[in-house]
């Protein structure tokens, strides 16, 4: 990945993206103007921050990127494998869709989500002209939301999985993933093939890959140019949220895309 300054402001790119002139940026939490606990680039409206405060750390964002809030849609990301497609920036007089995942093959729209130690995932068609956006946690993950967003580019935007580059960005690693045994269980029943490679067990504690389960199900449904950030959110709070390493008291980063 590589690393840009825009006045205080820091994010980063992947390699993939920026050789075909994608727009992109995943935000550190650096440049806003929140405070404690949420200091500094919160772009999350639901943890408790002042709202003004966050709409100006948007606005700090996507103008560090020459982009236009007004040409923004988002979701409320519910850990659910809804994805949806996209024509026209989100009407702000309309409520929210629940969804976690976008795609669009429209310049004029840039995809936006929030995150704070889950699995920012984005993808490129080059040939088909599409992006898309994906949150994928434990529940996403499981219920592959990023195969069902590859599978919706292919059905509404005729992409070959094929030519679809992924970019796998910075989330908690396996080390600072402890999950409960229910998670464990709802993965066998929805990726039993994956298990040994994405879980380990140690001091009778269960770890989960979110980066590797995430990487072989864009793998299976073929997709074979996957570039990973290998940050893990929870180890560098320096830079990136973490719900996990802060006990709850964060902001959220925010990740944007568009043609």
């Amino acid at each position: 990945m590589n690393r840009h300054y825009s006045d205080s402001l820091e994010y980063e790119t992947f390699e993939l993206f920026d050789r075909l002139g994608i727009p992109h940026a995943i935000f550190t939490r650096k440049g806003g103007v929140s405070p404690y606990p949420w200091a500094s680039l919160n772009l999350g409206g639901t943890v408790g921050d002042d709202l003004e405060r966050v709409r100006e750390n948007r606005r700090r964002a996507f103008r560090s990127l020459n982009l236009s809030i007004e040409k923004s849609f988002d979701v409320w990301q519910v850990h659910s494998k809804n994805v949806i497609c996209v024509d026209q920036p989100r009407d702000q007089t309309l409520p929210y869709i629940q969804a976690d995942g976008i795609i669009t093959n429209q310049p004029g729209v840039v995809l936006f989500m929030r995150f704070a130690d889950c699995v920012p995932i984005l993808l490129v068609d080059p040939m088909r002209k599409v992006v898309g956006l994906v949150h994928a946690g434990w529940k996403g993950t499981l219920l592959k939301i990023a195969e069902a967003a590859v599978n919706e580019m292919k059905v509404k935007y005729g992409s070959n999985p094929a030519d679809v580059l992924a970019g796998i960005g910075p989330s908690i690693a396996a080390h600072h993933y402890p999950v409960g045994h229910e998670v464990y269980e709802e993965a066998k029943k929805n990726i039993p093939q994956y298990i040994p490679d994405v879980f380990k067990m140690d001091n009778h504690q269960i770890y989960f890959d979110l980066w590797q389960a995430n990487q072989l199900i864009l793998q299976q449904i073929g997709v074979k140019s996957i570039e990973l950030a290998n940050q893990c959110t929870a180890c560098h709070t320096e830079d990136w949220f973490s719900h996990r390493a802060e006990h709850g008291k964060t902001g959220r980063f925010g990740v944007l895309i568009s043609l």
